[in-house]
């Protein structure tokens, strides 16, 4: 047990350490390179999110089962825009302009068709499912 438990604090240092070197190694190399630090930050924060999504889709994907990996991804970015919309929307309420729903509405509306067609079936499968209404 405490070994374990040295082991967990272990890791703890050890990422703190490395994640501060990486964001120090990315703000260097955006200075040299004349980047905005902005961009590298926001870069280094997506990578960092979404790299364990990735570890874990990649090895749900290894080991056979696709539908872990495809459930991962979906509900992460259902929730990362939820989350992003809905804490923004809270803190400055949004504005939209009508041409830009008139633009937008018709691809998001195909996108759900495309969606609910694929889904049918209770499976998110390649295979277009159409639904009977009779």
């Amino acid at each position: 047990m405490l070994i374990a438990l040295v082991q967990i604090i272990g890791g703890f240092i050890l990422l703190i350490w490395a994640a501060d070197r990486l964001v120090a190694g990315a703000a260097a190399a955006a200075s040299n390179l004349g980047i905005s630090p902005l961009v590298i930050g926001l870069t280094v924060v997506g990578i960092g999110t979404s790299a364990p999504e990735m570890v874990v889709s990649a090895i749900a994907a290894l080991q056979g089962n696709p539908g872990l990996a495809v459930g991962n991804a979906i509900g992460s970015n259902i929730t990362n825009i939820g989350l992003v919309l809905g804490v923004t929307a809270i803190i400055y309420p949004l504005t939209v302009e009508s041409g830009l729903l008139r633009k937008e509405f018709p691809i998001l509306l195909f996108i759900m068709i495309i969606a609910t067609l694929l889904m049918a079936d209770g499976m998110l499968t390649q295979r277009l499912t159409v639904i009977s209404c009779w």
